[in-house]
């Protein structure tokens, strides 16, 4: 007989969740729309005139501001099992880190039919506000992106079937990095970059269902982008 798995530990309250679906929606379906108009308040109204850059770290700061009033108990939990499980964590971020960068060599020598927007687009940012894109891309991006694709839409689906967590987890996630692509420039084969946010996306999966807190695919996260970002601009 194989060695005794350890049992997953469903860390969020029904509280949680329940708050969590909601921020989940307004978070994709609300807060995008309410940005744009704030923008256009500050830029029409005010005449503040904010840069795209500062926009996005004030949108991100926001949603995460209210990642951890929502999330708080999960991420103190999650804190704990960091620390009690701090081996298995360390096994999951490392074999995660490594199998995301193997993967994506071969994914990226895939043919595709259309640019990765993301290519030209954080070089430019970079170069126009690079405090403000290292604090979006490496910091504040993360934090949330991963408390509601692994904590809540992973551990949600987990309690029940875990092959479906991981599918869901995984497609979706892929999906939500390139939909608005196809949305912006009206072109479908956009969906087709998500292949090149699998490896990232199975990693991430990867590293919370095996180390078993959010903290190690948020700290994942911010390593893989940051790396990105540093190929990107060098």
């Amino acid at each position: 007989m194989g060695g005794h798995r350890r049992q997953w530990r469903p860390q969020m309250t029904h509280d949680e969740f329940v708050r969590g679906w909601v921020f989940f929606a307004l978070y994709f379906l609300v807060f995008p729309f309410v940005m744009a108009g704030l923008q256009w308040v500050f830029d029409h109204t005010w005449s503040l005139y904010l840069s795209d850059a500062a926009a996005n770290v004030l949108y991100y700061l926001f949603s995460d501001v209210l990642v951890f009033l929502v999330f708080w108990t999960f991420l103190q939990n999650a804190l704990d099992i960091l620390m009690d499980y701090l081996p298995e964590n360390l096994f999951a971020f490392g074999t995660g880190l490594l199998g995301a960068g193997a993967l994506h060599l071969l994914v990226m020598r895939l043919p595709y039919p259309v640019d990765n927007p993301v290519f030209e687009d954080w070089p430019a940012q970079f170069a126009y506000s690079p405090w403000a894109t290292i604090a979006i891309v490496v910091i504040l991006m993360p934090i949330v992106e991963e408390v509601l694709f692994r904590g809540l839409l992973f551990g949600g689906l987990r309690r029940y079937s875990r092959s479906l967590a991981w599918m869901v987890t995984v497609v979706v996630f892929m999906l939500y990095c390139v939909w608005t692509f196809a949305f912006s420039f009206g072109d479908m084969r956009y969906l087709l970059l998500g292949l090149q946010y699998l490896p990232m996306s199975l990693a991430l999966t990867w590293c919370y269902d095996r180390g078993g807190s959010i903290w190690s695919p948020i700290f994942l996260h911010m390593v893989i982008n940051g790396i990105f970002l540093f190929n990107l601009v060098h």
